[in-house]
């Protein structure tokens, strides 16, 4: 059934599923998980779009697609995390993978068994790579062919590149040991750099946290608060229509704008500037925006919480003044 589900989403996107599984190294078919995805994704579509409508009356049909497209997103960007997640966890026991196989090198060990006594528990996802590679020398594969395979699994441009330095060491007859003390030590020094350079944008990233979600928020409930105020003034105004009143320069009418489409409109555009704020911040400390994502919800919670907040203090402290 899954797979008849699968057969609705484009065949790009379906290499694209394809890739991610293979590097988040979930052992499952694409297809039923494509068909998956795509059918749970409809039914708790249609349950939220059913509750929401039930509840709040909101338009049936346009729930269901923002709830759909919503969900369908977050799996996809679940995957697209998790996979470079995977691999900076490769990335960052890189080294020590390196450093502990030239020091078995050093001890006499030959290339393959120094590979095979590297991996240990400690090195998480780069121990399962290493242990494939161990098992495919074993059966008689060729240790450059294996290495080369290693880098088609992990989405680390690091990785490729010192595994690319090492099959070439292999393959000149080089001295292997001294050849991954040199990369090891490199990843370490890159390591640092982009370290320090993160330390030196924290002040970036600080700022346009507050800004998003402390200033913002503060503006948005300042702002609904007083247009529900001069709401309720002007409709409890009555002028009379005398011929002073007409020949003044303004006019008072009735306010078209209501304090719901206000709070309406400030929570939208809250809920885009976090994510926009989060991809942003994503941006600068990693130099991906994806990497931004999993900032959003915490974000959109933070913000509307303080929304709400400062809209209940500023009732509580001046509402009793202007009840009408």
């Amino acid at each position: 059934m899954y797979r008849l589900f699968a057969q609705l989403i484009p065949e790009k996107l379906q290499r694209r599923y394809e890739e991610l599984l293979f590097f988040c190294n979930i052992k499952v078919s694409p297809a039923k998980f494509v068909g998956f995805v795509l059918s749970f994704g409809l039914g708790l579509a249609i349950a939220i779009a059913f509750d929401l409508a039930f509840i709040f009356k909101t338009p049936f049909w346009l729930t269901f697609i923002v709830s759909f497209f919503c969900i369908e997103l977050f799996i996809y960007m679940w995957l697209v995390l998790h996979a470079d997640s995977r691999a900076a966890f490769i990335e960052l026991m890189l080294p020590d993978a390196l450093q502990l196989m030239a020091s078995n090198l050093r001890a006499g060990m030959t290339t393959d068994k120094a590979l095979l006594l590297s991996s240990r528990p400690e090195f998480g996802p780069l121990k399962e790579e290493l242990d494939i590679i161990a098992k495919e020398v074993v059966i008689g594969k060729d240790l450059v062919e294996a290495l080369l395979n290693m880098i088609k699994r992990v989405k680390s441009e690091k990785l490729k590149k010192a595994v690319l330095l090492i099959v070439s060491g292999l393959r000149a007859g080089g001295e292997l040991a001294s050849l991954l003390t040199q990369t090891a030590n490199n990843l370490r020094q890159q390591k640092f750099v982009e370290d320090r350079i993160k330390s030196s944008v924290l002040t970036y990233v600080i700022f346009i946290f507050a800004a998003v979600a402390v200033g913002a928020p503060l503006l948005f409930g300042l702002s609904s608060f007083l247009v529900e105020i001069l709401t309720n003034v002007l409709a409890s105004v009555e002028m009379p229509e005398t011929t002073f009143s007409a020949s003044l320069p303004i006019k008072l009418t009735k306010v078209g704008i209501t304090p719901d489409f206000v709070i309406n409109y400030a929570i939208t555009s809250l809920i885009a500037t976090s994510i926009l704020a989060s991809l942003t911040i994503g941006s600068i400390r990693h130099g991906k925006e994806k990497e931004g994502a999993k900032l959003i919800p915490i974000m959109i919670l933070v913000t509307i919480t303080v929304f709400f907040l400062v809209r209940i203090a500023i009732s509580s402290m001046i509402g009793g003044l202007f009840e009408f």
